[in-house]
């Protein structure tokens, strides 16, 4: 199943939820929000936005939430090394961009190359990712004034 690119409003978030068989539930509710309007964030930061707007939910939910909505083809996850994992709503296939100094993590509208002719003899392969690795715009500009 396809996954829209973008979740707009409450209504689009509940359709998601029903179509891969979720029950609907405030914590899912204001979790696929927060994601579905921030972009790339770890479990933390998820966490916390969603907690000012219902008043209370445990890491540990937001977790077991992430899992299921991973499970379903809702969510991706994007693993940085020596950092925590950071989330974002599933949509069409992109590489990423990660910051070595902050963490911070930028889709990439690229398609992933090819393996060089006859490096993976009797594969099929079927998907790479590319991560694009440097310093983001506000980390190389504080490294230039600094």
């Amino acid at each position: 199943m396809a996954v829209v690119d973008e979740l707009t409003g409450r209504e689009a978030v509940i359709q998601r939820l029903r179509d891969v068989g979720l029950r609907v539930t405030g914590p899912r509710l204001e979790v696929l929000t927060v994601l579905a309007s921030a972009g790339h964030l770890d479990v933390e930061a998820i966490t916390a936005t969603a907690r000012e707007r219902l008043g209370t939910l445990t890491s540990q939910a937001v977790y077991e939430m992430l899992r299921h909505f991973q499970e379903t083809g809702l969510v991706s996850k994007f693993d940085r090394p020596g950092l925590p994992a950071v989330f974002e709503i599933s949509g069409p296939p992109h590489q990423h961009a990660l910051c070595v100094q902050c963490g911070r993590v930028e889709n990439v509208e690229a398609k992933a190359p090819a393996p060089p002719r006859g490096s993976l003899p009797d594969w099929q392969t079927t998907d790479a990712e590319v991560v694009f690795k440097g310093l983001c715009p506000d980390c190389a500009q504080a490294s230039a004034s600094g």
